[in-house]
């Protein structure tokens, strides 16, 4: 397939908070710890999402259900779509759950980069996450992560120019790939790969440390505004093409 001549950049956010929709309250009693968790949100997404896009010009898709609820950022079917406070649900208590929350984040996503791909667009999909510093007494070794699909040549490359933009804007940040997690695992990314080709979509799970919004304050401001500078620095040679 021919890469396309343009480019669209959609942001999204499958785990931008902790509610819980009122009809699931009671489910939720007594767990409020667990929903504060990086178990129930992931902190600062939404806001570098929002960012990000606002940067951009771009809408910006993003759900706040609590991931304890339903995971988007799962397949259906998958072990970790549900958490152990909704896992034991009948049946038609899951699918009411997919129905209400789970559907209505991921096809609009997918309705927005089938349809850019469809015109002739090429996609740049932005998954804007983050990640807990320590995991069961391991302490994560970076700052922020790109997870994409090693064995796709445009996700390689989009990650690679992205990077080398943000380590020359802030050296001093520690950049990983496909860290903490392996890009080509389940997600929503993963699932788009399968329905469009390399040069037509390139799938990227930013993943930031939660230290920095947990700490706030100017570290906090800092590293949105340089991931949003080297990103833009990122898609201009594609914009320009």
């Amino acid at each position: 397939m021919k890469r396309p001549s343009t480019v669209a950049t959609i942001i999204t956010c499958e785990h931008g908070g902790r509610d819980v929709p009122p009809a699931h309250a009671a489910r939720f009693a007594g767990h409020d710890a667990l929903l504060e968790s990086h178990r129930g949100w992931d902190p600062g997404a939404l806001v570098l999402g929002r960012e990000m896009a606002s940067a951009l010009g771009v809408p910006l898709h993003a759900a706040t259900v609590t991931r304890l609820l339903i995971d988007l950022n799962r397949s259906i079917g998958h072990r970790q779509l549900f958490s152990e406070i909704t896992r034991a649900l009948v049946e038609s208590e899951r699918a009411e759950i997919v129905a209400n929350f789970y559907r209505p984040h991921r096809n609009e996503v997918e309705g927005a980069i089938t349809s850019a791909v469809h015109s002739g667009t090429r996609v740049v999909h932005i998954a804007s996450h983050s990640f807990t510093p320590n995991l069961d007494g391991d302490v994560r070794k970076a700052d922020v992560a790109f997870l994409y699909d090693p064995r796709r040549h445009g996700e390689r490359a989009f990650a690679a120019k992205w990077m080398g933009a943000l380590h020359a804007i802030a050296p001093s940040l520690r950049l990983r790939r496909n860290y903490p997690y392996e890009g080509k695992g389940d997600g929503l990314t993963a699932m788009m790969r399968k329905r469009h080709p390399d040069a037509a979509y390139v799938g990227i799970e930013l993943e930031v440390n939660q230290r920095f919004f947990a700490e706030g304050g100017a570290a906090w401001d800092t590293v949105r505004a340089d991931i949003i500078a080297s990103l833009r620095t990122a898609l201009s040679p594609l914009e320009e093409r």
